[in-house]
């Protein structure tokens, strides 16, 4: 991106700090309107005819742009794919040394290739093969699904796995105890009834 004195063409269209279109002009004076204004004269278009400049900062403008470029990296996921190879031969052990490997890779979110290559007469015994990869899909279970089932390329037979997303398991919401019930005052007792006074006879 060419900037200030080494912009060549000899007409630019301008474009100003704020956007708006300042026309057709030689580079000498867009430049000068540019320091006029404490800036940079900034070649956006060198395909276009006549090239496209803009005033700007030209400092400010590579830093958003660092910056920018920084926060997209930060999004992209980088996939992997790693190969894990079998033998027809396979012995139980270097089985299941490789069928680790390829849980652990699975679980570091990589892809996993599984790749059997036949040597010779092993292509006769080609379902020799297949009950090897058939058995590694089975016993990675649930650490990753099948994207490509096995198939034969040429004299090696692959299949590829991918990382399962692990759900996000949400604790449930805690159940509110209902709120303790005071007891209930007890009745105040009742005044006991004054028995009427006896009566005296007069004479």
């Amino acid at each position: 991106m060419r900037t200030n004195e080494k912009i060549r063409a000899r007409e630019v269209r301008v474009i100003d700090e704020n956007g708006e279109q300042l026309g057709v002009m030689v580079p000498f004076e867009a430049l000068k309107m540019a320091r006029e204004r404490s800036l940079d004269l900034v070649e956006i278009s060198p395909n276009a005819v006549p090239p496209v400049c803009k005033i700007q900062d030209y400092g400010k403008y590579l830093y958003e742009k660092d910056k920018s470029d920084r926060a997209a990296r930060k999004k992209q996921k980088v996939i992997v794919i790693k190969e894990v190879k079998f033998s027809v031969t396979v012995d139980e052990h270097d089985y299941v040394t490789k069928k680790n490997m390829a849980v652990r890779f699975l679980g570091d979110g990589d892809k996993v290739k599984a790749s059997l290559r036949f040597k010779g007469r092993q292509m006769a015994h080609r379902d020799l093969g297949y009950k090897i990869i058939n058995r590694l899909i089975l016993d990675i279970g649930d650490a990753g699904t099948v994207e490509f089932m096995p198939r034969m390329e040429g004299t090696t037979l692959h299949a590829i796995l991918a990382p399962t997303k692990k759900a996000e398991v949400q604790n449930p919401p805690a159940v509110k105890k209902p709120a303790a019930v005071a007891p209930a005052a007890p009745a105040a007792a009742k005044p006991a009834e004054t028995a009427p006074a006896p009566v005296t006879a007069q004479a």
